[in-house]
């Protein structure tokens, strides 16, 4: 496998699929924009000269797309945590990788949070003041902080009904999150509900983190404590524990637990933060909403769906990060296929024909003979540094979710059924055209994507026996995986195709079997 083809492949497929996601939603169209300057960049260097498309196309994309978006999502992070001072700073990086946006802005946005943390307001308002534009996302950001700092949740409820046309509002993060929020706040907790499932329909609802937080708010304002403190176990774990604290004793207050809400509250009086001192102080004058009088039939419906389809989140949408459960025996797997390649690297090298077919890889030939073991050391061979590279990430990657969902002794059927039962595929195919060549074939490949089929058999069931949507949308994913793999392996020389057909229709078939009492 050629890594200058490798690489050509994933800017393009990734830039293609960051133009798809981010063209029609308004605060995010610069990444499309940068996306497709490095497509042309690409193309137009592959034409002149293949040979230097993967080092300008792969800098390019490294630089303007991988770097800004991970400074971008530990800036967030850290916003979460309320470490403004170090958010600033790595927001000034994104900046200037990224000015597109609104985040040409972000700093002094964040600046202005650092300060009101301080207690600084009048600093705080200087430089939301500065920003504040109706006609810009980040300038309308900057309003909506000045009314949160004071608490002013009515006059921000007027401002953004009078101003914003639902249309608007659904394609705004910050303008909608901060509206559902203010609705509960004010007590509108049916209008709350309403809007989240609105949310949830619309184009910016699909980012998970954005949508949990909402999920969280709503929910906090209707008093499903359980429910809000398995999200900050897990989806939004990313949150300071100060607002923690505060968003569960809200879900407390709601719920009539006043007394533990109250010291929950009263532990928060000791914060550094002055805002979110001054939100608490808004929160205990507040009269407690009656929930079972106040929340409609239909509210608690969807409150209920909720609750399910977080359930199924954690189930189908990536047991093992979601669950917090470790995934050994997948570390074990990865551990093993590094070893041995360890060993290929002392005994002669990993491109050393000899030397791999000494070690077990896979000659027909020779199990044909009887030397059946093959079919399963080969498994844990690979020919150099990237191809074991991309199998133990593949690895990494769909292992944990296969591992938590089906469980250890499952799992290991699961992946050794694909793997030694795609070589024997190989064997056998190979021995029936008579092809009688020297090349050996090595490889966790079936076996990888064995645990794609794997995947897509448990959402199958999910889909079919829970009506799952979540497990819906991610075999949808899982199949375009599969379309993309098979392009993958129509268009690249010296890669098993067949190995991969098979250990996909294995995994998939023995799934199917596997996951009928799952643990």
């Amino acid at each position: 496998m050629d890594i200058n083809y490798l690489i050509v492949w994933t800017v393009c497929l990734s830039c293609g699929l960051t133009i798809a996601r981010t063209a029609r939603i308004r605060d995010q169209r610069g990444w499309a924009i940068v996306s497709a300057a490095i497509l042309v960049v690409t193309g137009v260097v592959l034409s002149i000269s293949p040979n230097w498309a993967s080092l300008a196309g792969g800098s390019l994309w490294l630089l303007l797309v991988i770097l800004p978006t991970l400074l971008l999502s530990k800036t967030n992070h850290l916003v979460y945590q309320q470490s403004y001072r170090q958010a600033g700073k790595l927001a000034k990086w994104v900046s200037w990788l990224h000015p597109a946006d609104g985040l040409e802005e972000y700093p002094q946005l964040i600046r202005s949070l650092e300060m009101a943390q301080m207690g600084e307001m009048v600093a705080a308002k200087d430089i939301l003041t500065q920003h504040q534009d109706i006609n810009s996302i980040r300038g309308r950001y900057a309003i909506m902080m000045l009314y949160r700092i004071d608490a002013q949740w009515e006059e921000l409820l007027v401002w953004i009904r009078d101003r914003f046309p639902e249309k608007v509002l659904l394609n705004d993060r910050d303008l909608i999150m901060n509206y559902i929020r203010a609705l509960g706040e004010t007590g509108d907790l049916n209008g709350t509900v309403q809007w989240l499932e609105k949310f949830e329909h619309g184009s910016i609802g699909k980012d998970p983190a954005t949508l949990n937080t909402v999920r969280m708010i709503v929910l906090a304002f209707c008093g499903q404590v359980e429910i809000v403190e398995r999200l900050f176990a897990h989806q939004l774990k990313m949150f300071s524990d100060e607002l923690r604290q505060f968003w569960l004793a809200t879900a407390e207050i709601a719920v009539g637990r006043e007394e533990t809400a109250r010291e929950r509250l009263r532990s928060l009086s000791n914060s550094i933060d002055i805002s979110l001192k001054k939100a608490v102080t808004w929160r205990l004058s507040h009269t407690v909403v009656d929930l079972d009088r106040t929340l409609t039939d239909s509210s608690k419906a969807i409150l209920a769906r909720i609750g399910t389809e977080l359930d199924h989140e954690e189930r189908y949408g990536g047991a093992g990060r979601n669950t917090g459960k470790p995934a050994y025996v997948t570390y074990g797997l990865i551990g093993v296929n590094v070893l041995v390649f360890s060993i290929e690297l002392v005994t002669g090298g990993s491109e050393n024909i000899q030397n791999l077919y000494q070690l077990g890889g896979l000659a027909p030939i020779a199990v044909w003979h009887g030397e059946w073991w093959r079919l399963l050391s080969a498994t844990f061979l690979h020919i150099n540094f990237l191809h074991v590279s991309l199998n133990m990430v593949g690895l990494y990657i769909l292992g944990e979710f296969v591992e938590v969902s089906l469980g250890v002794w499952r799992y290991l059927v699961a992946y050794f059924f694909s793997g030694i039962g795609s070589m024997a595929v190989i064997t056998m195919i190979t021995m029936l055209l008579n092809f009688r060549g020297s090349d050996l074939t090595v490889g966790a490949s079936g076996a990888i994507m064995g645990m794609v089929g794997a995947t897509g058999a448990i959402l199958l069931r999910g889909w079919l026996a829970d009506k799952s949507p979540v497990a819906a949308k991610r075999l949808r994913l899982i199949l375009f995986m599969i379309g993309l793999q098979v392009v993958f392996d129509l268009t690249t020389p010296h890669v098993s195709s067949l190995g991969h057909a098979s250990g996909l229709v294995l995994g998939f078939l023995i799934s199917l079997f596997l996951v009928r009492n799952p643990k």
